[in-house]
């Protein structure tokens, strides 16, 4: 089977002229993209291999987040730099700008692959999840190859791990559930390994895999069911508590749980764990096949989430959408030429910077483009005295039913993803804007609701990493109007304006005429009818 895969990827290709060099080329790049895979809560444990391959051969991102903890509002962020607010895709449906006919016309065209491959000569390849509504019939279906993919392996819809269409350059390649030939994970290593080994030696290259761990339905390989059977969520000082003082959805999750619902998330947590050893073995073999090439070490590896992920915090059964620190914080790993062993670095990143990043690499001017993030690029290198950002945005437009959730009639309509106990996770009003500080003398973060409240929630996570108390109505009434005009300032930012300086850094500039009032977050709101 993978000599049939290989021959037919390499009757695609351009092959190099004979004895082309591989000397003096520009650096190759590999993002590995998992699916919810949190990194507060224990979610790198499983991953022995790619830790020693990846973490202790270069550098691990303490500090790294996401503009948006859900799926395809983050993805739309990776591939365009920008903030869900320039992007516009605001939550996993084609109505929300996921992989819709506007995304593909106003936004596709500018991502950074298109520019690597357009502008920098890279070949690129794609395999795995894309965006949620990708393959959607009204959306051009698997048909539609997006621009800047030279080789295009990507899958309809969500996360599955069986029973699954492709997108192969195009056209739908059907799979079943033989494990041998059909589990995605390693489907994806498989394709990978094949590009490798068949792509042109004449190019640069640019690989993007995005697999389907651990997000659900949790499908372990077969030789990995039986692990972690001792393993359970974290039981930490958020876990099965009352989120007093928070916004209503967080209060009205019913505490303490039910054993029932203790037991699933205990599964959920086992499971995840188990379908990421399939990742951390497509690492390896990856590894393994750039250094066999001799590519390894012209060749920087990214590894990150799309989001993090909770498992009974705040007695929230599980899930993502949340602005505490375990949704929006994910891993960020990167090895690479000039990248020292076994560093850590605890600078405010997120996922916005990887475009600009991988296109420094490549070369290009970030000047001509209008990315919001910054490239970690003199991070990874080590320079000294570099000037980083202090803050960045959150935001998040909640989604609802207009009618009751059928498992919570009680609450009413426009809740959603409820569990039988009527927990539910996620509102139409659960809609909110934060800035994310970390500064020398401020661990914060300061959030508004766009509900009837403008409900406000604020942490500080030096004396509360696990985000407990919301401190809105005691901390000093001049730090909260600072943050409230910082974060209108970031909701309507664009490129360039993203990267002021935040309320804590020396060139901070603030006017107190701009304040509370006539600019609440609901004034800001992002929102599909702006589309």
């Amino acid at each position: 089977a993978a000599v049939v895969r290989g021959l037919a990827l390499a009757a695609l290709l351009v092959l190099s002229p004979a004895g082309a060099t591989r000397q003096a080329r520009r650096p190759n790049v590999v993002l590995i993209l998992t699916d919810d895979q949190d990194v507060c809560l224990g979610g790198m444990t499983p991953l022995k291999k790619t830790n020693a391959l990846i973490a202790q051969m270069g550098i691990t991102f303490l500090n790294a987040y996401v503009p948006s903890a859900l799926c395809c509002p983050s993805r739309a962020s990776i591939l365009t730099g920008k903030y869900p607010h320039n992007h516009h895709v605001v939550n996993n449906t084609l109505e929300g700008n996921c992989s819709s006919k506007l995304w593909q016309k106003i936004q596709e065209p500018h991502t950074f692959p298109a520019l690597l491959k357009a502008m920098c000569g890279y070949q690129t390849f794609f395999a795995g999840k894309y965006l949620n509504e990708y393959g959607a019939e009204d959306a051009g279906g698997v048909g539609h190859v997006p621009p800047g993919w030279s080789f295009w392996y990507a899958l309809e819809k969500n996360s599955k791990y069986y029973n699954y269409t492709l997108s192969v350059n195009g056209k739908a390649r059907r799979h079943g559930e033989n494990y041998s030939v059909d589990y995605l994970t390693d489907v994806l290593a498989n394709m990978s390994l094949d590009f490798l080994e068949y792509k042109s030696n004449f190019e640069p290259f640019f690989m993007m895999i995005s697999t389907p761990a651990p997000h659900s339905p949790w499908t372990a390989a077969p030789q990995y069911t039986n692990s972690f059977q001792n393993v359970s969520a974290p039981r930490n000082s958020n876990f099965n508590i009352h989120g007093k003082n928070k916004h209503w959805l967080i209060r009205q999750a019913k505490t303490p749980m039910t054993n029932s619902s203790i037991q699933f998330l205990d599964d959920a947590y086992r499971k995840r764990w188990q379908t990421l050893l399939s990742v951390d073995d497509l690492i390896e073999k990856l590894v393994k096949k750039l250094e066999l090439n001799g590519e390894l070490d012209n060749t920087y590896i990214f590894y990150t989430s799309d989001n993090g992920f909770h498992t009974g915090q705040f007695s929230l059964p599980i899930d993502k959408r949340q602005l505490y620190e375990f949704d929006i914080k994910v891993p960020l790993l990167v090895r690479g030429p000039g990248i020292k062993p076994n560093q850590t670095n605890k600078m405010l990143v997120a996922n916005i910077d990887l475009g600009p990043t991988i296109l420094d690499i490549a070369g290009y001017d970030l000047n001509k483009t209008q990315m919001d993030g910054m490239s970690l690029l003199p991070l990874l290198r080590g320079d000294k005295n570099v000037t980083w950002r202090s803050d960045f945005l959150v935001e998040y437009q909640g989604e609802g039913y207009n009618g009751s959730d059928p498992t919570c009639p009680g609450l009413g309509p426009g809740v959603t993803h409820c569990f039988p106990d009527c927990v539910c996770e996620d509102s139409y009003n659960n809609t909110y804007a934060c800035v994310r500080t970390l500064s020398t003398s401020w661990d914060l973060q300061y959030c508004e609701f766009d509900d009837r409240e403008v409900f406000v929630e604020v942490y500080n996570l030096t004396a509360d990493p696990h985000q407990i108390n919301n401190i809105a109505k005691t901390i000093d009434q001049e730090i909260l109007e600072k943050m409230n005009y910082r974060l209108m300032m970031l909701q309507s930012c664009s490129g360039a304006t993203c990267r002021t300086p935040g309320v804590f850094d020396p060139g901070y500039r603030f006017d107190p005429r701009l304040m509370f009032s006539n600019h609440g977050v609901r004034a800001r709101r992002f929102s599909a009818q702006s589309l």
